[in-house]
């Protein structure tokens, strides 16, 4: 038996997961915490500027790697200022450890008026898979086995556990095997197998499809499938397409992609979607940016195969033909295995056909391209930015509107490596995630590709990134406006209120902090001011001004957004924008 404080304790049992950074602000009931991290050698801890990026950074961690970290929220307002980056890893499926401080037990739990009350456990319970209160110390190996085990099971998300004040401080005795328990020995560490009937049925409709189509889903990602899936695509010579959170899985050099990201990757999805005869889609909830006014895209007459990791997932949004609950890194090799049995018709004509729209499509953002305006068109920028980053560069998404233009022109030839957020849709999120990117792989490039207010929600972070010698490069679509939103306003009623963003300099704010900073009026300008960036060995901000243009998916997000609404009752939000798709 071994005697530790509460603090000693958990700091002990994030070993075992190899728990790779812990991010938060110091806070007086968080310190004998923060004294045990600062003593485990395996563990980095990053302070950060605002509570929510903490959970912003262990996504980014999460998305990029698997890997599970831990955010920390003080009590009261450091607590509560967690929801705000929260909500990323709750909604896109991310593995998260929340843990919090709050006053004592005999003042909490129900609060008793101590400045700084706040029901910790309510307020984050709906914006996690689990939450706890640690009444007790003794428990701890108890609850921390289950904050992980919640976590990293089947659908993975955040997890949270709110730690009175006195359990950080009293000690404890513990049995010292617990404390280094492996996590085989307390959590499932595969996901569930499908049938040998299953696999079967799927290999049999998916060979005599004469117009199949594949999606892949952050699913295939966290199941580390992407190679299979792509051995999968060569089996079947099959027109394919990722969605946001698999982007990468089908390359963008591909013979067989289509398009990424669900409706916002172009014309030849929702054609494929609409025409295919068996649908295919492995580790995909079918959010809606798979849908249109009626609903998921796949609702049509082909036959649909449906896996998924999570049960609750399978018919949820779309009935099935086959729903198979398994995890992709065994269904992917299973259904291979099957396939190997059977003769494949002949897919040509249908691939080329989509490639054919898909071209077509590309054509429109090349005709854009060579707009010679006197403010740089934004497709201008994101091609230039398509040409000009480095092959192995780790890129964030930023935006509601300008991660479009980046969807479609950055190449992607491999997953974890280009990050969108289309769970939350969390404006801000980039800088955040650069910095984990960063942090996971020093040696290779990070930028975030934003627009100028998401880049305002965290722009604190620069700092960070400066004090942790973090040289991430933050490349600014600055259209000095609410684009989209300016845009839904003088579309739908003729009128521009709160949208606009001019008057900063973000190049002198991004100096301020220490960084380094420039302005970019012209395309020529870019690669210049990129070469600068990257020489300067601190962390960037590129500020490029563009004018808004509208997406050429925008009819697509606009029928998306009128899923539900009644014909004739206003048509839904941004109804103005459908004409045309």
């Amino acid at each position: 038996m071994v005697q530790l404080t509460g603090a000693e304790a958990l700091t002990r049992l994030l070993v075992p997961e190899a728990v790779p950074f812990v991010f938060g602000i110091a806070g007086g009931k968080l310190n004998p915490l923060l004294h045990a991290v600062s003593r485990e050698p395996s563990i980095r801890y990053l302070g950060v500027r605002h509570e929510a990026s903490g959970p912003l950074m262990g996504a980014g961690v999460a998305a990029a790697s698997g890997r599970i970290c831990v955010a920390l929220g003080e009590m009261g307002p450091g607590s509560s200022n967690l929801v705000g980056g929260l909500g990323t890893a709750f909604n896109n499926n991310l593995p998260l450890l929340l843990v919090t401080s709050n006053n004592h037990l005999g003042a909490s739990y129900p609060n008793r008026g101590m400045f700084m009350d706040l029901d910790t456990h309510a307020l984050l319970k709906p914006l996690t898979k689990w939450s706890a209160v640690v009444h007790d110390g003794r428990r701890l190996p108890d609850l921390v086995r289950d904050a992980f085990r919640q976590a990293l099971t089947g659908r993975r998300g955040p997890v949270h556990l709110d730690v009175p004040q006195e359990i950080f401080t009293t000690k404890f005795e513990f049995d010292e095997a617990e404390l280094s328990l492996p996590p085989e020995a307390y959590r499932a560490v595969e996901g569930p197998r499908a049938s040998a009937v299953q696999i079967a049925r799927a290999a049999q409709l998916l060979s005599e499809a004469k117009r199949p189509v594949l999606i892949a889903g952050g699913g295939v990602v966290s199941a580390n499938g992407g190679s299979l899936f792509r051995d999968l695509l060569e089996e079947m010579g099959a027109p394919a397409l990722a969605t946001q959170m698999g982007i990468g899985t089908v390359p963008s050099d591909s013979p067989f992609f289509i398009g990424h990201g669900g409706i916002i990757g172009g014309d030849a999805i929702p054609a494929a979607l609409a025409e295919a005869d068996v649908i295919l889609a492995v580790g995909c909830r079918l959010s809606s940016w798979l849908w249109n006014e009626s609903g998921a895209l796949v609702k049509g007459g082909a036959e649909f195969i449906n896996i998924n990791i999570d049960p609750m997932s399978l018919g949820a949004n779309a009935p099935h033909t086959l729903g198979i609950w398994a995890d992709a890194a065994s269904a992917l090799p299973d259904l291979l295995a099957a396939l190997k049995g059977h003769a494949m018709p002949d897919r040509s004509k249908w691939l080329a056909r989509l490639r054919e729209i898909y071209a077509a499509y590309r054509g429109k953002l090349e005709r854009m391209n060579e707009d010679e305006g006197p403010v740089m068109h934004p497709a201008k920028l994101g091609t230039a930015l398509g040409k000009l980053l480095p092959s192995d560069a780790l890129i964030a998404y930023d935006g509601g509107h300008t991660s479009f233009w980046s969807n479609d022109l950055t190449p992607a030839t491999v997953e974890r490596t280009r990050f969108h957020e289309p769970g939350m849709c969390q404006l801000g999120f980039g800088t955040p995630f650069a910095v984990a990117l960063k942090l996971l792989h020093p040696d290779r490039p990070v930028f975030n590709i934003c627009g100028d207010g998401a880049f305002g929600f965290t722009l604190s972070e620069l700092d960070t990134a400066r004090r942790y010698g973090l040289p991430i490069i933050n490349i600014i679509h600055n259209n000095a406006s609410w684009g989209v939103i300016k845009m839904g306003q003088r579309k739908t009623y003729d009128f521009s209120f709160g949208t606009d963003l001019d008057g900063v300099n973000y190049a002198d704010v991004a100096r301020g902090f220490g960084c380094h900073g420039e302005r970019v009026t012209t395309v020529d300008e870019i690669g210049p001011a990129l070469e600068r960036a990257i020489a300067s060995g601190l962390p960037a901000v590129i500020d490029c001004h563009v004018r808004f243009e509208a997406h050429p998916s925008m009819p697509y997000f606009a029928k998306m957004n009128a899923y539900g609404f009644q014909k004739g009752v206003g048509g839904g939000p941004h109804a103005a924008l459908v004409k045309g798709a």
